[in-house]
């Protein structure tokens, strides 16, 4: 028996997705879990794999085309019914016309009528009447059409029904006693009719009133930031507080660790310095590590302390996950920083390591800047920026010298907490990348 594959809810309210590769094609056997698309979610390219043995017998979308969650992406059956569905495919029709009887359900059911019988002696008589060739045609294709309405068992009204709609009753699956068609077998065909109405063709022009240009669509990880971070500007009150912090000592000790990180495959940056200071500090400022509840007008206080920090990708910003951050150490911090790093540019990584953030850091550094307002990881409470470090004269105990410093920018909700509570939080964030020994130890 033949199954229906259907792209399934991958979850995180995923709806849709591109089709990446196939990796299999018509005819190929296949076995239960076997990995068969790779398919792009606005999160990863996640790959999806077959819930049965046997045999791919129709793919149903291209490489590069659009799929919806629980839209079928191929059919799956045996040997003898891909034999059939290709006898079907190339047969030709000899004494019957294969019709469309319904696609109610999205399932599309093959019928057939027999061939009129007598089309040949309504020609004759229709000559005389319809000497107009357009005129004669139209007439035989109308009395063709009112012979296999003829065939389908309907009442008077339901019949009337259906000609008040244009509605071909010989498209029409009846669910009756002996499959005779029914008011609500009309309604329903109305209603997909409605739903499959073709949309008039859209005119895209490759120029504007002062040249030519480029449309790019809007789609998976790129519609997915735009859509997120359009939620969150408009639910959360952003507000922005910055700062900078004395790094001096923070710069000399990861130059004198990097070697050795080195010697361990481990590539030490500063992220998980920050890592570290931040969930440290988040435990002495839980509303910073807070989501809101709007529908039960809540705030949500998180124990635990998951730092998710953003990485560029050629299709956008990906946010993998440092689960439990406050419980491991720098250099494991490190080394999973780089892995899942890795991951999000290769679009390899898995949904379950980008969900459960409770706080957000994004450097801006790494491309230039000092200071920025950015937009909250929605639905957590705050998102910290990081500048370019950079030097800067300095008053230390009395004396001037050159320091280095981190500009720092810390987007809050307003209605969760406070700009005191923001500015103590980042105080708390300075008094540990100033002191490392302080979460280092």
């Amino acid at each position: 028996m033949a199954t229906e594959f259907k792209f399934p809810d991958v979850g995180e309210g995923i709806a849709e997705g591109d089709i990446v590769k196939w990796l299999v094609k018509e005819g190929d056997n296949v076995s239960e879990h076997q990995v068969i698309v790779k398919i792009e979610t606005s999160k990863a390219i996640v790959d999806i794999p077959s819930p049965t043995s046997g045999t791919v017998i129709k793919i149903n979308f291209k490489e590069g085309e659009n799929v919806k969650v629980g839209e079928v992406l191929a059919v799956i059956g045996e040997k003898s019914e891909e034999a059939e569905a290709t006898r079907l495919k190339t047969e030709e029709p000899k004494t019957k016309n294969q019709i469309l009887i319904t696609k109610q359900r999205g399932i599309a059911v093959v019928g057939e009528l027999e061939e009129a019988k007598t089309s040949g002696a309504v020609c004759d008589v229709c000559r005389l009447a319809f000497p107009n060739q357009q005129k004669l045609s139209e007439h035989v294709a109308q009395e063709h059409k009112t012979q296999a309405a003829a065939q389908s068992l309907a009442t008077p009204a339901v019949r009337a029904l259906a000609r008040q709609y244009n509605l071909d009753l010989a498209k029409v699956s009846g669910t009756g006693p002996a499959s005779r068609i029914t008011e609500a077998d009309v309604k329903k065909a109305v209603e997909f009719q409605q739903q499959i109405k073709p949309e008039a063709p859209r005119v895209v022009k490759k120029y504007d009133f002062f040249g030519y240009v480029d449309r790019v669509p809007l789609k998976g990880v790129r519609k997915a930031i735009a859509d997120n971070m359009v939620k969150s500007l408009f639910t959360a009150p952003h507000v922005t507080h910055m700062d900078e912090i004395d790094v001096t000592d923070l710069w000399a000790h990861r130059e004198k660790e990097k070697k050795s990180a080195e010697q361990k495959g481990v590539k030490l940056t500063f992220m998980p310095y920050i890592i570290k200071a931040v969930s440290a500090a988040l435990k002495n400022h839980p509303y910073l590590n807070a989501a809101m509840d709007s529908e039960n007008q809540e705030i949500i206080l998180k124990k635990y302390y998951n730092i998710g920090f953003a990485v560029a990708t050629e299709d956008g910003l990906l946010v993998p996950v440092i689960k439990s951050a406050e419980r491991k150490g720098l250099l494991d911090i490190a080394k999973e920083v780089e892995g899942l790093a890795q991951k999000a540019r290769d679009r390899t990584i898995d949904l379950m390591q980008m969900r459960g953030g409770t706080f957000t850091i994004t450097n801006i550094g790494s491309v230039g800047g000092l200071f920025a307002t950015p937009i909250i990881n929605y639905p957590e409470s705050a998102i910290l920026a990081l500048g370019k470090i950079y030097d800067k004269v300095a008053v230390v105990d009395g004396k001037i010298q050159i320091r280095k410093f981190l500009p720092v920018s810390l987007a809050f909700d307003h209605r969760i907490l406070d700009g005191a509570e923001a500015a103590a939080f980042v105080n708390e964030i300075k008094k540990y990348l100033e002191n490392i020994a302080l979460i280092i130890s």
